[in-house]
Parts: C-alpha cells; structure tokens; sequence
C-alpha cells in the first residue's frame, strides 16, 4: 500500500554548479523546488503517502515553514545523496522510504504507485527508477529509489566503511530497476536542473 511509504526530499547538497546557493529554495515556477516537490509528493496516485521529510542541512527554518520534519545528513561534510538516505532510514516509520531529489521538479504523480508495484512483483528491497536519455536508451536514476526501511543496518555499515556511492551499495541487494518510458510518461519527468539556467529553461518547457 502506498500508505506504507514515507518519503523524503534530498535538498542536502552545496549547490556547487548553482554558485552555492541552497538549491531546494531556487524557485521553480514561483515557488522553491522543496515546496514544489513536497506537493507532488502530497498529490501522488493511490492513497496518501506516509510521513515526508525532508533533508537539509543549511536553511533550517526555511525548510520548516513548509510544514514537514527537516532533518540533516547523518554524515558530516556534505556526503553526497547517501547522507540524506541514511538520515530518512532512520527517521522512517513505514516499512518503506521513497528518496528523490529536489532539482527534479517535474517527477511523475504515479512515481510511489509504479515503484510499489514493481517492488512487490519482483520480491525485490531496493526499487530504481530508469528514465529515458535523448537517445531513447533507459539510464538509471539512483537518487529515485524505494528503500525497505530492514536496510538500515546494511546502510550504516556501508557509509560506516566510508562508502558513499549509491549504486555500490545497492548492487548489495536485489534491486529492481522501474522504468518510466512507457506511452504518455513525459521524458523530462526526471531532469535534474544543476544550473541556474538549466533549471529556467525548465520552466519554459
């Protein structure tokens, strides 16, 4: 059940390739793309999804007046996405934990529901999204991910070890990869706006 699913927004980063702003609070068609995400989030197919958080580590206020949990990496100096995974694993009160980034401002509203599904029918612990590159070939996208909240103990030993890469530590699991090309799927749905001017000419699509 979707129901089961928490979900939390990574919005952790430096915002190095914006010039260093705080990313999750750039607007995105009037407003920040924290905000935005967390409404796509409230807006997703199915029943409501759980509790959504979302993970910050600079802005903190700003991040609260959104109305949800902030909570910061679990791992000092900024350690990448896994960070912010490990931070919503252990606030996570659902059997599940959906993780995305907040620079990709148009995700699907049926992305929790496909990635559920795919979970379940493939008996699977880790669900990925596989979106479409220009050329039409379906690349994963390792920040989209369904986690089962079980994980958190293999997580903690990873980044204990010094791990930070994503994909390394979910090859540990079986993984399911959920891809979003079907008919009707929009192929911009999972484009992460790193710049300034990448995240405009987003707007103007």
């Amino acid at each position: 059940m979707i129901s089961d699913i928490s979900a939390i927004i990574l919005a952790g980063g430096r915002g190095t390739r914006m010039g260093g702003v705080d990313k999750g609070l750039q607007h995105f068609n009037g407003q920040p793309l924290a905000l935005h995400a967390l409404q796509r989030l409230q807006r997703q197919s199915g029943a409501p999804l759980g509790d959504i958080m979302i993970n910050a580590n600079r802005s903190h206020a700003d991040y609260a007046a959104f109305g949800v949990p902030v909570w910061p990496d679990a791992l000092a100096d900024y350690a990448g996405p896994l960070a912010g995974f490990l931070s919503g694993l252990e606030h996570c009160h659902t059997p599940l934990l959906l993780t995305l980034p907040c620079d990709s401002p148009l995700f699907p509203l049926d992305l929790a529901q496909r990635m559920a599904q795919a979970l379940e029918r493939e008996g699977a612990q880790i669900a990925m999204v596989a979106a479409p590159e220009e050329d039409g070939a379906l690349r994963a996208q390792p920040v989209f991910c369904l986690l089962q909240r079980a994980l958190l103990p293999s997580l903690l030993r990873f980044t204990s070890e010094g791990g930070r890469k994503i994909d390394r530590w979910t090859a540990q699991h079986k993984t399911v990869l959920v891809p979003f090309n079907a008919p009707g799927d929009d192929p911009k749905a999972f484009f992460n706006a790193n710049t300034l001017e990448e995240l405009r000419s987003l707007e103007s699509d």
